[in-house]
């Protein structure tokens, strides 16, 4: 919120950096939190698709975004930028009255802390009524205790000096990380308006709306990709996301490439 309200009435590019700084910082840790509170909290059968709101909330935010856009498309661009930013405050607003009122504290964080009474509180609220909430406490607790032997036993040597096969998940598991933003995913989505521009489609209240429609196909497949998570697997999806984006750039690249420019490839590549 500090950070919108700065960025809201900058009139330097420094100020204006200060407050995506503190933007910055809202999202990073939003990013780490929200996941593993998910995780933390839900049962492990529906785990996976729950995990996905928040990706879903990400990208619900994004549509907001392009849809703001939509509805300054006719105000002063000096001025539209600003007020898109101010709208930004709204939902950090709503949500930090819903966490007092309505979020719970992790069940287990409160076992770490050995709050055992009010994670079984918690997860009463979670699970049927008349489910026995102590069985989850004391698996809650193996987990723990199995996390800390392994850690003692273990300790940093293993990502310092892995064995093969544990080389190959790490590599496998920072792989994924960095393929997630190698991908472009993020510069497109910052640079839209850009490439929408140099395809030939030089109407402001057009260019809006095809971000809000490619918004809309990203969240599509975000909630059917929830939905297949604990059916499918992990794996699957993941090959399938890869080899989409790997499609779609080089459909996006081939369409800026000479006369093969065209606004329909470089729009379908995007959709992609």
């Amino acid at each position: 919120i500090l950070g919108t309200i700065i960025q809201c009435v900058s009139n330097t590019y420094t100020s204006l950096m200060i407050g995506r700084v503190f933007v910055g910082l809202g999202v990073g840790f939003g990013l780490a939190v929200d996941p593993v509170y998910i995780s933390e909290i839900s049962m492990a059968s529906h785990r996976g698709r729950l995990v996905t709101w928040s990706e879903f909330g990400i990208n619900l935010g994004i549509v907001f975004g392009f849809c703001s856009g939509l509805i300054f498309a006719t105000v002063d661009a000096n001025i539209a930028w600003r007020l898109m930013f101010a709208l930004g405050v709204i939902m950090p607003c709503l949500v930090i009255v819903l966490s007092i009122c309505v979020l719970p504290e992790s069940p287990r964080w409160l076992v770490v802390n050995n709050r055992e009474d009010e994670a079984c509180e918690v997860l009463q609220k979670i699970y049927p009524e008349g489910y026995d909430v102590t069985s989850v406490v004391e698996e809650i607790k193996d987990g723990i205790e199995i996390e800390n032997l392994a850690e003692h036993a273990v300790g940093w040597g293993i990502i310092f000096f892995p064995s093969p096969a544990f080389k190959r998940m790490i590599m496998v598991g920072v792989g994924t990380a960095i393929a997630q933003q190698a991908v472009g995913i993020d510069a497109i989505q910052y640079f839209l308006v850009y490439i929408l521009n140099q395809s030939g489609i030089q109407s402001r209240n057009a260019q809006m709306w095809i971000l809000v429609v490619l918004g809309l196909i990203k969240l599509g497949v975000i909630v059917i990709a929830g939905h297949l998570f604990d059916r499918k697997g992990r794996r699957p999806l993941m090959f399938v996301s890869l080899l989409g984006c790997a499609v779609s750039l080089f459909i996006v690249s081939m369409s800026f490439i000479g006369a093969a420019s065209s606004e329909g490839t470089a729009i379908f590549g995007l959709a992609l």
